[in-house]
């Protein structure tokens, strides 16, 4: 049976190759965790005070959590964090990819909940990522203490991205490059030393992996309305794959309690956001386990 994530045997090897060598970086001491769950193994990084609230990290699509690494520093320094690799995806857990209609991803995520000790904890998540704990918290909202979203899916209108840039698939490597800015922004001359850990690692990805094409559940106005749990989304206005207009309306209209941070000129690759964070999950965290509340 052909592997649903990757286009061949050798192509993920070397990605995990890299990534092996990127969690090398990680900026604080971790404990590695694999669990079993109804999807097969999950593969989970553990940092933070084992003391501490908390907070369940699940990345985007064509990812890893690699991606977190610019973040662990400054969050692990108040949370226990549980940096999740999303089942059919470029990490180490099971290469499937069970339809994402239905409430297979969220037994996925209590077998995780569970597999790990948690009753209850804060969410953040990026893109895909953003959508699994918008579902998650639909299905489980006893189990979210607080959402935190970067240019989450499932909340506005998803753009047919393969369509809009299918004209430069044929350009080669300048149509490469250009396909790459509608998503991440113009390239800096120099990265950030934290960013430039994963970059070959996330150029690998996009070689290697096999695109999701699937349309994303997009949540009902009811299923926003019932929300209750603090709320931050950031969402950028250039946001090539998700209308972040609609994802910035719709929250405003169903969920009014929730923050919401809209980057005119942001891309859906939003940096520098993990003091935003950071501060809301200290805030909201803090808040809900307030004497009375």
């Amino acid at each position: 049976m052909s592997d649903p994530v990757f286009r061949s045997d050798a192509d993920a090897v070397e990605v995990m190759r890299q990534y092996r060598a990127v969690l090398d970086h990680w900026p604080v001491p971790r404990q590695e965790i694999e669990l079993p769950t109804s999807q097969g193994a999950t593969f989970v990084l553990a940092c933070g005070p084992e003391t501490a609230p908390p907070v369940v990290l699940l990345h985007g699509a064509q990812a890893n959590s690699a991606a977190w690494l610019p973040d662990i520093a400054l969050w692990s320094s108040r949370f226990r964090l549980y940096a999740v690799d999303m089942i059919g995806e470029a990490g180490l857990s099971a290469r499937v990819r069970p339809p994402l209609i239905g409430d297979t991803h969220a037994i996925w995520l209590d077998d995780v909940f569970t597999g790990l000790g948690l009753a209850r904890a804060a969410l953040v998540g990026t893109s895909l990522g953003g959508w699994l704990a918008l579902d998650h918290a639909m299905r489980r909202p006893s189990r979210a203490s607080a959402l935190a979203l970067v240019c989450p899916a499932g909340v506005g209108r998803q753009k047919n991205f393969l369509l809009a840039v299918a004209p430069y698939l044929l350009l080669g490597a300048w149509g490469k490059r250009k396909i790459l800015e509608k998503v991440f922004g113009p390239a800096p001359e120099h990265l950030p030393a934290d960013l430039e850990a994963i970059s070959s690692l996330m150029d690998s990805i996009v070689r290697a992996i096999k695109p999701r094409t699937i349309k994303i559940p997009q949540l009902s106005d009811a299923a926003l309305a019932a929300f209750a749990m603090p709320i931050l989304a950031i969402a950028g206005g250039r946001d090539a794959l998700i209308d972040s207009y609609d994802t910035r309306a719709r929250l405003k209209r169903h969920v009014p309690h929730a923050e919401v941070c809209f980057i005119e000129e942001g891309y859906h690759f939003l940096p520098d956001q993990s003091q935003r964070v950071f501060d809301f999950l200290v805030y909201s965290l803090e808040r809900h386990d307030a004497p009375g509340d």
